[in-house]
C-alpha cells in the first residue's frame, strides 16, 4: 500500500529536520527523536554522510516512523536516498527532484513560497507543499496562499518556534516541519539530552487541541 505522506503528517503534525555537521550524531540525534515518539524525521542532504543517517535510522526506527531525506535536489539525489531507504523526500524549492520522486512513486514535500510555486509544485507530482522559509510571512501569509488553493496540503517550514505551533496550524497547515529550534546543536554533537527535552516540549504542545 502506497504511502500516504499527507495522511500522516496530518495525523502527527511534525516534521522533525536534521541538518548537522556529523554523520553520526546526526544519527544519534534521529535515534532520540524516534525514541520520544517524533514519527516522521527527515535528513537533510547537506549533512555529511546523510544517505548513511537515512539507512541507519530507517533500520533502528520503531514501527509506524517515517525517516526519509531533505534538500534533494536533483535525479541523482532522488536515486542515492532511495537506495538508502528513504520513505518520502523533501525539496527546498521547485527542483528536478519532485518529478523523479514522484515518478519513482516517493512522495515528496516540495518547497514552495509563492502561489505560483505552490501550485507547479503540484502539478510537478508534489504530494504536500512545504511553505519555506514560513517565517518571511508567518501564519497570515500562509493564510493568504491557502484561500486560493484550499486543497493544497501545506507544511510550514523555516523559523518555526514552539510558541508558533499554534498560529501556524490555526492557519491550516497539516503540520510544522522544524529543524533547529527542535534539533539544536545534537545533529552536530551537541546535548542529546537537551534535545530530548525539547521534543517531549513540541510533541505535549501539538496533542494540545488547536485553539480557535
Amino acid at each position: 500500500m502506497p504511502l500516504d505522506l499527507v495522511a500522516e503528517l496530518t495525523a502527527t503534525r511534525i516534521l522533525a529536520v536534521i541538518r548537522g555537521t556529523d554523520t553520526d550524531a546526526a544519527i544519534a540525534a534521529g535515534t532520540a527523536l524516534l525514541d520520544e515518539g517524533v514519527r516522521i524525521v527527515e535528513v537533510a542532504l547537506t549533512t555529511p554522510g546523510a544517505a548513511r543517517a537515512v539507512e541507519a535510522l530507517r533500520a533502528a526506527a520503531p514501527a509506524g516512523s517515517l525517516v526519509g531525506a531533505g534538500t534533494v535536489l536533483t535525479t541523482a539525489d532522488v536515486a542515492d536516498v532511495a537506495a538508502a531507504g528513504a520513505q518520502f523526500v523533501v525539496t527546498p524549492a521547485v527542483v528536478e527532484s519532485i518529478a523523479e520522486a514522484a515518478r519513482r512513486g516517493l512522495p515528496v514535500a516540495a518547497g514552495a513560497l509563492t502561489p505560483t510555486e505552490a501550485y507547479t509544485a503540484m502539478r510537478l507530482g508534489a504530494s504536500a507543499v512545504k511553505l519555506f522559509p514560513a517565517s518571511v510571512g508567518g501564519p497570515a501569509y500562509l493564510k493568504a496562499v491557502r484561500d486560493p488553493f484550499p486543497d493544497i496540503p501545506f507544511v510550514a517550514v523555516g523559523g518555526v518556534g514552539l510558541a508558533d505551533v499554534p498560529g501556524y496550524l490555526r492557519a491550516g497547515a497539516i503540520a510544522v516541519g522544524v529543524g533547529g529550534p527542535l534539533v539544536g546543536d545534537a545533529a552536530s554533537g551537541g546535548d542529546l539530552t537537551a534535545l530530548r527535552e525539547r521534543a517531549r516540549t513540541y510533541l505535549a504542545a501539538l496533542a494540545e487541541p488547536v485553539p480557535a
